[in-house]
């Protein structure tokens, strides 16, 4: 059976260029077994035509409140009754701030209202639209009234700049709406650490690095999208909490240490992301430490190992994965990792000008004692999934081992 089976899911298409996207976001809701139906506003009328996303949905799209044509002329009210889900893909700003107040002057705002149905929302817009404080506090108040915020999503944007604001791309917004119970790693639990980790030199100075979080985002949500719960234990980022995690703020190696080690029991797998630092300052000034013209040493002693601890810690995760960014021998460096730390798989970039960290794209090549998958350059989004699924595959073969063993029996 397909995902999304009988599912009767609603799209509600608002005024954005990402509105482009929405055709293939229904023909793959349709791919996946779900009878949809399109409502578009006004303003989603300026970038695709009704004809275009009737033709992939099969069925009239609604446009009109007051609909001669529908059942007793109470188009919102048959609709809203007929749907077991509503995805607005793509929700611009301004949807969202009427979402927000509840206003119902158009058929998408008042079936949003009207509707007892599951609401999904994947913002489109500029950057700097998602990052003011109007949006995000409209967000907020939605999803405290239970709709699920899905992305946005990270790259180039339409207006030529890049950043945070994409939609989502449709393959990822239709596993979400799959639904856990359907993933690969349904019922599983796993604990994974994302971004850099900032180790105080004194109060305004610290000793870090480059990494964005981004990669460990994303495979949070990846992991979300085959089924799984996580726990994300993150250092210091500014970034969006992808639907469906957990998330634990972090600033220190030690933090994130202690951060695990309280999680990562009963955990399935941990994936192990973030670019902790290996060293930390001896001793941290308390005031700031005053320029001079003499040379300054600075004693560094050695940070928390959390992928070894966490291989060692009894009772084990089913798997453990580790990262690797290396700048020369990444094979010969990756498998020294893998065996050194006991870790089941380890996935490894290089980093350096224009590659890996804060960057939005990434390739990786992943190693098990045994095997090498090589994923070639693609969005750190699109990378993080086909990890998943090397992750997914990984834990079902060695369960079908386990399970093949015979049980043993007394002489």
């Amino acid at each position: 059976m397909s995902m999304l089976e009988g599912k009767h899911i609603l799209v509600g298409v608002t005024g954005g260029i990402a509105a482009y996207k929405t055709p293939e976001l229904v023909r793959r809701l349709r791919e996946a077994g779900a009878e949809v139906r399109v409502v578009m506003s006004a303003g989603a009328e300026a970038f695709i035509t009704p004809l275009t996303l009737q033709a992939v949905s099969g069925h009239r799209v609604r446009t009109r409140l007051l609909d001669q044509e529908a059942e007793a002329g109470m188009g919102h009210i048959e609709l809203a009754r007929w749907a077991d889900e509503i995805l607005v893909a793509p929700a611009t700003a301004h949807a969202i701030a009427r979402f927000a107040a509840g206003l119902a002057d158009d058929l998408l705002a008042t079936l949003v209202v009207a509707t007892e149905a599951r609401v999904w929302l994947a913002p489109a817009m500029n950057r700097v639209m998602w990052a003011s404080s109007s949006v995000r506090d409209n967000c907020a108040l939605l999803a405290s009234r239970g709709m699920r915020i899905l992305g946005p999503g990270a790259g180039s944007q339409a207006c030529g700049e890049h950043g945070q604001g994409r939609m989502l791309e449709p393959e990822e917004l239709v596993a979400a709406l799959a639904g856990v119970e359907n993933g690969p790693l349904a019922g599983r639990r796993f604990v994974l650490t994302a971004g850099p980790t900032h180790e105080p030199l004194d109060p305004v100075r610290f000793i870090g690095n480059r990494s964005s979080g981004r990669m460990g985002f994303a495979v949070a949500s990846a992991l979300v999208g085959a089924g799984a719960t996580v726990d994300l234990v993150a250092g210091p980022v500014h970034l969006p909490t992808p639907p469906g995690v957990e998330r634990h703020d972090v600033n220190t190696a030690r933090e994130m240490h202690e951060a695990v080690m309280a999680r990562i029991a009963g955990a399935d797998g941990f994936v192990g992301v973030a670019a902790v630092a290996d060293y930390r300052p001896a001793s941290e000034a308390a005031d700031k430490i005053k320029k001079s013209d003499a040379a300054m040493a600075v004693e560094l002693v050695p940070n928390p190992d959390i992928l070894a601890d966490v291989a060692r810690h009894d009772p084990r995760p089913g798997l453990v994965v580790g990262f690797a960014a290396e700048t020369r021998d990444l094979e010969m460096a990756a498998r020294a990792k893998l065996a050194a730390k006991n870790l089941d798989l380890i996935a490894a970039n290089r980093v350096g000008q224009d590659l890996g960290f804060d960057s939005h794209d990434n390739a990786l090549e992943v190693f098990s004692r045994e095997r090498h998958w090589h994923l070639s350059a693609k969005s750190k989004s699109a990378l993080a999934r086909e990890l998943v699924a090397i992750i997914a595959n990984c834990m079902q073969e060695r369960e079908s081992r386990s399970d093949a063993r015979p049980e043993s029996q007394d002489s």
